[in-house]
């Protein structure tokens, strides 16, 4: 039997050799971490290589991405379908084994790391998860929501300032089943951390209301192994495990310095780490006898057919409990969606309604046939209207409900929400203002990235927010999120199309929605059965001319009444105006060349974009004959009416434009 050094060992091999191989990467954490992922992985992870999916799994995060070849060979190394020619193509176009771990990929990676601190987050977010699951469908004596959230995290992943929201978050939450793992290695790639980093880690956590286990030796099993067990018994508060280790740990010439950290050792110091450590095998060979040891596949089909003995008995005693928690966790939609009569609910009322009101009544609507929503806001809930009528704030002693109250944590917020939507079973949506989208901007990113179903509620969407002024008054962050791929970005102009956006962020698997909503009221817009379908397609024609129109009018959110004010006014000129309301850009570029020309014909060049955002994306809409009335600073602090005057935001402005561009 393979001792557990040479198990470690396997980790060490196939991590340097790797990044030796693609010219590329970083040895030093994996060599460094190596016999604590040893322990964690054979001694408690609860997984199947053969199913990395089954619901009660243990979550295992790599905060510190770029250690990615300790994710690889683990997954490798335990027996997951990651082959040693794909850990040979490290780095390289099209392989599963990208330069940080990627969502997808591969099986076994839970979440795309890289960005420092947001794999610590998402942790977060995996461990509210299974809390908030528990609590809704666990029953006295059947029990099938029970599993840990492991995290490795390093230097940069503490410092960042996310950590600080995450771990802030998770300590008053009491998220027992959350144990991360601090490689306390003192080095990053500046050198040695003591110049720049001198926080008392452990009596930060403990101020955050965390158990935490310090100074442990990570290279010693037995005291790996002790610590664990003391941070699995406080199940009433999240554990941190610091463990000192020395990076790029047998490299006789770079372990314990940054050149270990982020470059190949070199060919040369590869052959002396095996020499150091005894490691006589040719690259990427690993012996029988130690693949055996680390082959996970029998132990987990076993502790996994455990639990569906378990599901089993629990669906006998509770059936109806049971098709709900299947259904949720293979993210299926309930069978009955009120959002299509809603739709033509809202159409049929014909509100004058602010967009941020008009979606906080779909949330009544939606939320009681959607139980897997999970709600909340940056301490905005009574500016961004999240809190529906049916909400249940979680606390940390009943996890049952439905809405978190995040604090003003915007960045540990998005990246928490990206968590719970990993995790399944729950779909997230979390608000804020729109302007401060910006501190959550790179977990927004990571969403898209990663393909998840992530709803983000941004209100108070233009200089129309008033006397707050240009500090709280977007107007670059909807270019922002219009130029991030896979984000489905919608703007509503009344309680119709924000019925509508309700509808596609419910219904959107593949991708983050985010919802940008005005703090203004909105007037309602008449539409037939035709446009009212046509809304899904991201923009539809408002109103037409008769005969070819010699002027578009492009417009969305509160701007849309403006456009339909001016088109009135110029059509008792003589003028043939169509308005175009474009509430999605992202759903309209996704329609065939066909539809997109029935609604902005490339013949007619005299277009205008109305906005009270920023003007530059709008000119591939409008083309070079083209206008747009928007944003080219910031705004001020006024009374919105004022605003919208002073910006040119009138009918007024919006005809003489139009006469000028018509000559």
């Amino acid at each position: 039997m393979p001792s557990r050094f040479e198990l470690a060992n396997a980790i060490r091999a196939l991590s340097m050799d790797a990044v030796q191989k693609a010219k590329s990467g970083h040895p030093g954490a994996p060599m460094g971490m190596a016999d604590i992922a040893e322990v964690l992985w054979n001694d408690y992870l609860k997984h199947n290589p053969e199913d990395p999916k089954w619901a009660d799994r243990d979550r295992f995060v790599l905060s510190n991405g770029h250690g990615s070849m300790l994710l690889y060979s683990l997954l490798h190394l335990s027996g997951y379908e990651l082959s040693l020619e794909q850990l040979q193509n490290f780095r390289q176009l099209h392989s599963p084994t990208a330069g940080h771990p990627e969502f997808g990929y591969a099986p076994g990676i839970e979440t795309t790391t890289g960005p420092l601190g947001q794999g610590f987050a998402n942790a977060v977010g995996f461990a509210i998860a299974e809390k908030t699951l528990a609590a809704q469908f666990n029953r006295p004596g059947h029990t099938i929501v029970d599993h840990h959230t492991w995290c490795f995290l390093g230097d940069g992943c503490v410092m960042e300032g996310i950590s600080h929201e995450a771990a802030s978050f998770a300590g008053t939450h009491q998220l027992g089943k959350l144990i991360a793992i601090y490689d306390d290695n003192g080095i990053s790639i500046d050198g040695e951390v003591e110049g720049w980093f001198t926080d008392d880690t452990a009596k930060r956590f403990e101020a955050y209301g965390w158990h935490v286990v310090p100074n442990v030796d990570g290279h010693e099993p037995e005291e790996i192994k002790a610590a664990i067990e003391l941070a699995k018994s406080h199940d009433d508060k999240p554990s941190l495990i610091i463990c000192k280790t020395i990076i790029g740990f047998g490299a006789p010439n770079k372990q314990g310095k940054e050149d270990a950290h982020g470059a190949p050792l070199g060919d040369e110091e590869v052959a002396l780490a095996r020499t150091q450590l005894d490691w006589p095998h040719a690259p990427f060979h690993i012996p029988e006898p130690i693949y055996s040891a680390w082959d996970a596949r029998e132990a987990g089909k076993s502790v996994q057919q455990a639990w569906e003995d378990r599901f089993a008995r629990y669906a006998e005693a509770f059936p109806t409990e049971a098709r709900e928690f299947t259904r949720r966790m293979k993210r299926q939609l309930p069978a009955k969606l009120p959002t299509e009569a809603l739709i033509e609910q809202s159409q049929e009322r014909g509100e004058t309604i602010a967009s941020r009101k008009a979606s906080f009544e779909a949330l009544n609507v939606i939320g009681p046939q959607m139980p897997e929503l999970l709600g909340g806001s940056a301490d905005l809930a009574p500016s961004n209207l999240t809190f529906w009528k049916g909400a249940k704030a979680i606390t940390p002693e009943d996890a049952s409900g439905n809405y978190l109250h995040y604090g003003v944590r915007e960045f540990g917020m998005g990246a928490i929400m990206n968590g719970i939507a990993l995790h399944g079973g729950l779909v997230p949506y979390g608000a804020t203002f729109l302007l401060f989208m910006e501190y959550m901007r790179n977990s927004i990113r990571m969403a898209s990235l990663m393909g998840q179903q992530v709803i983000y509620v941004f209100t108070h969407d233009s200089i129309g927010l008033g006397e707050d002024g240009p500090t709280h008054q977007p107007v670059e962050q909807l270019t922002n999120l219009r130029t991030t791929p896979n984000l489905n970005t919608w703007r509503p102009c009344d309680a119709v199309e924000t019925a509508a956006s309700w509808d596609a962020a419910i219904k959107r698997h593949s991708g983050p929605t985010a919802l940008v909503l005005s703090r203004q009221n909105l007037p309602h817009q008449q539409r037939t059965k035709a446009q009212l379908a046509a809304i899904q397609n991201g923009a539809y024609v408002l109103k037409d001319s008769e005969g070819t129109p010699e002027l578009i009018l492009i417009a969305t959110g509160s701007e849309v009444s403006l456009a339909m004010d001016a088109a009135a006014e110029l059509e008792q000129q003589g003028k043939a105006v169509r308005v175009v309301s474009m509430p999605s850009a992202y759903r309209f570029n996704g329609q065939d060349a066909e539809y997109r020309e029935s609604v902005l014909p490339k013949a007619v060049t005299k277009r205008i974009a109305i906005e009270a955002a920023h003007a530059d994306y709008w000119y591939k809409y409008v083309g070079l004959e083209g206008r747009v009335i928007g944003m080219t600073t910031y705004g001020e602090s006024a009374p919105a009416g004022d605003l919208f005057k002073h910006f040119g935001f009138t009918v007024e402005n919006v005809v003489k434009q139009a006469n000028e561009l018509l000559g």
